[in-house]
């Protein structure tokens, strides 16, 4: 620029002079260029020029001129020459600033706003062929973004090619743009390429499963775009890898043909989809979609022969009515084919082969066949259910069909497989049997089962799993037990019981068998027998299995011989509770003192109740004493009773007891001791808290209104407080109650003066003394009168009585002046019946 038009003012001179001294110093020019920044732009622009002429290589003198320049073109059309000069200018700093991607980007921007598409592209090119590959990754995010703007697909899958090539990651970006433009078929290519790459990552964070389910979607939805790729065998090599979305894969290949028009191959593809999957979800998937291919088809055909105005041939009709029955045919087939894929999943499932017969119940053929491939197919040690219900079954569809001879082959082939327990087996052979019994032909099932219960030649125990089950079903109970019901029905009794004896032998009867071989002997009048299968029962179980056969036992000999056999009857009893639980005992003692009550002797019975009342169980006990009582009571009479309730009452625990002591006090009362039953009262008092037990309390001071007097009230009352008292000082009952008494007051004792370990017992103390206080005010309130009987008067009334304010207040020296001043010399005893109770069944008639 020519220098005389250059203009200078008085404050430029210092930083002119700095400049003409220091000339290659990049600071001085910027301090000039910030003094000069409130400047024209014209002004600002020619420092910066004069800087880059001398300093053509400083890369902040090119960035901040540059920006300058950009910034100076805001607001500015398109079409003004200033654009061109920034273009100028940023050719320029490329000449020597083409290392810099930041110059180049901006450039890029610059160019890009300006929307100058060929340059724009070409200057991106330059960028790329100027910058190291290390910086690439600055520009290609823009030079994409940029050919994206424009619908010019071809260059814009150029770049994106092009870049692929140093950035493969970015392939997803290229499918979505490709996809976005409908260039399916390269879209598929470049798809299944990351798909078969097993090192490619996913900028998406999508798995290669969901890579390749957008795979066969695309291919499957648009046949007419996808030429260049085999979608079938896209997809069943998809069907190999992705076995847990075989039904998507399937319906996906299937709607490939779909849409391609070949409806017939479409069908077949779901043909085999349903026979081949293992899985009810995708079989649901794939038979959902199948019926409603089937259904689209009939609903297309229909209405292009509503649509036609011409009449319709023949063949369309005979088209429709075929693809009806092939539909109908379908949602038919859908139970048994469900079934298949079940036992494809399990083939060893017998409930599901017995399900197949069930649907195949009208085709026989069908369900012989398929008896004889589950007969085949299942393995007994790996079989789900009894592997023996399909033998079984098999041989009633013959008997059902009056194939009796070919039923008897089954089962005969049945019992020579070696099935996993003993007990298959023995329902096998019970099955046999049970066939033989409905057809009337019962020699044959008892021969059956005496052939099944014969010894084999080599003995196992039952739980020996080494050996067959064919050498130890001999010793299986369901088998005797039907081999015994047919001999007690059909056989003799010398079989029948050869069959029990052998039973026994082998020691595999239950309680129920012995019971059940008794009363067959008995029923024969073979008593004495069946003791002795009672007697060896006995000694077969222990407690608490053996406890039926005893109580069977006991009451058939006694219901036999009554009193004859006294001695060995209770040798029996003596015998049976000597080992027996207390949880049992109960029952055979009552059964023993019956027996002692009608055969035997009173007091014989009164000692096995006195037992009883020792051997049960603690909540038996109270229910013992009661019988005891009553039987006692009935045998020697009422006051034979009072040891009774004595030792009720020091045995029971208190709940109990206390009933005891009121019904002991009620029957001293009938008896007319008097003083023997307040000092039963003053006995129970003891247990019983006035807080909890007031129906004790009531009913003694009903008892004292009615025969004491005044001492003896004020001793009740006495008691009462003393009671009361005792239980106020347990310090749990002190604790609870000043709990309940101070809402706030949560936890123990201790907590509640902490600090001091004397404290809290202070504290109870202190809150004991008061709960004492409240208790004797409440006592003091008057609640009611009560009257007296007098032992002078007899029919004093109410108003006779000196009723003092207060009843419960103790005055001793006023009411024992008055008790002096009451009585009189002349006091009349009264005499009372005695009741006939008291005497049992000792009294005369006379």
């Amino acid at each position: 620029m020519p220098e005389q038009q250059l203009v200078f003012e008085e404050d430029d001179l210092p930083y002119e002079e700095e400049i003409l001294r220091n000339t290659y110093s990049v600071k001085c020019w910027l301090r000039y260029v910030e003094h000069k920044e409130n400047a024209p732009a014209k002004q600002v622009n020619m420092i910066y020029e004069r800087a880059l002429k001398e300093l053509p290589g400083s890369y902040k003198l090119w960035y901040n001129y540059l920006r300058l320049r950009r910034s100076q073109l805001k607001g500015l059309c398109l079409n003004n020459p200033l654009y061109e000069d920034v273009n100028n200018a940023h050719e320029r700093a490329l000449v020597f600033m083409h290392k810099m991607p930041r110059i180049w980007i901006d450039y890029c921007k610059l160019l890009v706003d300006q929307k100058k598409i060929t340059r724009t592209r070409r200057t991106f090119d330059r960028a790329l062929r100027a910058l190291p590959i290390t910086q690439h990754h600055r520009i290609w995010p823009l030079y994409i973004a940029f050919v994206k703007k424009y619908p010019i697909h071809e260059t814009a899958i150029r770049v994106y090619r092009r870049m692929l090539k140093l950035l493969p990651e970015e392939a997803e970006d290229f499918i979505d743009y490709l996809i976005s433009i409908d260039r399916l078929d390269e879209a598929c290519q470049n798809l299944a390429n990351i798909v078969n790459d097993d090192k490619f990552m996913s900028k998406k964070k999508l798995s290669n499963h969901a890579l390749w389910h957008q795979l066969c979607s695309l291919t499957s939805k648009n046949p007419d775009k996808v030429h260049s790729l085999d979608v079938e065998a896209i997809i069943r090599g998809g069907l190999k890898r992705f076995t847990d979305q075989l039904g998507q894969l399937w319906c996906s290949l299937a709607d490939y043909y779909t849409r391609s028009g070949l409806f017939e191959r479409a069908r077949d593809i779901y043909e085999e989809a349903i026979e081949t999957v293992t899985t009810v979800r995708d079989f649901t998937h794939i038979f959902d979609a199948y019926a409603q291919f089937e259904e689209s088809v009939i609903t297309t055909k229909m209405e292009q022969m509503s649509d036609e105005s011409a009449e319709h041939n023949k063949d369309d009709d005979v088209d429709i009515e075929l693809r009806l029955a092939r539909f109908e045919h379908l949602m038919d087939r859908r139970p048994l084919l469900l079934n298949s894929v079940l036992l494809r999943q399990n083939p060893h499932n017998v409930h599901e082969w017995l399900k197949r017969v069930e649907l195949y119940k009208e085709q026989p053929r069908e369900v012989i066949n398929t008896y004889t491939e589950a007969i085949q197919t299942v393995d007994i040690l790996k079989a789900v259910g009894k592997p023996h219900n399909i033998w079984v079954s098999f041989a009633k569809f013959y008997e059902e069909n009056d194939q009796i001879d070919d039923a008897r082959t089954i089962f005969n082939k049945a019992t020579l497989v070696q099935y996993k327990a003993v007990d298959d087996l023995a329902s096998v052979w019970c099955e046999f049997a049970e066939m033989e019994i409905r057809h009337e032909n019962f020699d044959a099932a008892i021969n059956l089962l005496k052939r099944a219960t014969a010894l084999p030649t080599k003995r196992a125990g039952y739980f020996d799993n080494t050996e067959p089950v064919q050498n130890r079903v001999y010793r299986s109970l369901k088998l005797w037990s039907m081999y015994a019901d047919l001999e007690e029905s059909f056989g003799t009794l010398k079989t029948c019981k050869a069959v029990y004896d052998r039973i026994l032998d082998l020691r595999i009867c239950t309680p129920q068998i012995i019971i059940n071989y008794g009363m067959f002997l008995e029923e024969n009048n073979y008593f004495e027998d069946a003791f002795k299968a009672y007697e060896r029962g006995v000694a077969m179980f222990k407690w608490p299995n053996v406890y039926d056969v005893w109580n069977t036992y006991l009451t058939k000999f006694i219901n036999r011989y009554g009193g004859k056999k006294l001695e060995r009857a209770r040798d029996l009893f003596e015998q049976a509770l000597e080992a027996c639980p207390v949880k049992f005992a109960k029952n055979l003692y009552l059964l023993y003192a019956k027996l002692e009550e009608e055969h035997g002797l009173s007091r014989h019975a009164m000692a096995v109740y006195d037992r009883a009342t020792k051997a049960v169980l603690p909540e038996q006990r109270h229910e013992m004493f009661n019988i005891y009582i009553r039987r006692a009571a009935e045998l020697y009479g009422v006051t034979h009773t009072r040891p009774i309730y004595e030792k009720a009452i020091e045995l029971l625990p208190d709940d109990h007891a206390r009933d005891f002591c009121q019904r002991f006090a009620d029957l001293e009362r009938k008896l007319g001791e008097i003083d023997r039953a307040r000092a039963v009262y003053g006995h129970c008092s003891q247990m019983c808290d006035p807080r909890t037990t007031a129906s004790f309390w009531d009913a003694w001071k009903d008892f004292e209104v009615k025969h004491g007097n005044e001492d003896t009230v004020r001793e009740m009352l006495r008691i009462k407080r003393s009671v009361q008292a005792t239980y106020n000082t347990q310090v749990n009952f002190m604790s609870a109650q000043m709990l309940s008494a101070s809402g706030n007051l949560t936890g123990t004792t201790s907590d509640l003066a902490p600090g001091n370990e004397n404290d809290g017992m202070q504290l109870l103390e202190q809150k004991a003394s008061q709960a004492a206080a409240r208790s004797q005010m409440e006592e003091k309130k008057p609640k009611q009168s009560i009257l007296f009987v007098r032992s002078d008067k007899n029919n004093e009334t109410a108003s006779d009585i000196n009723v003092h304010q207060n009843p419960d207040e103790i005055e001793i020296d006023d009411e024992e002046s008055d008790d002096e001043s009451n009585v009189t010399g002349s006091d009349i005893i009264q005499k009372k019946v005695i009741p006939d109770e008291v005497f049992g069944g000792m009294k005369n008639d006379d």
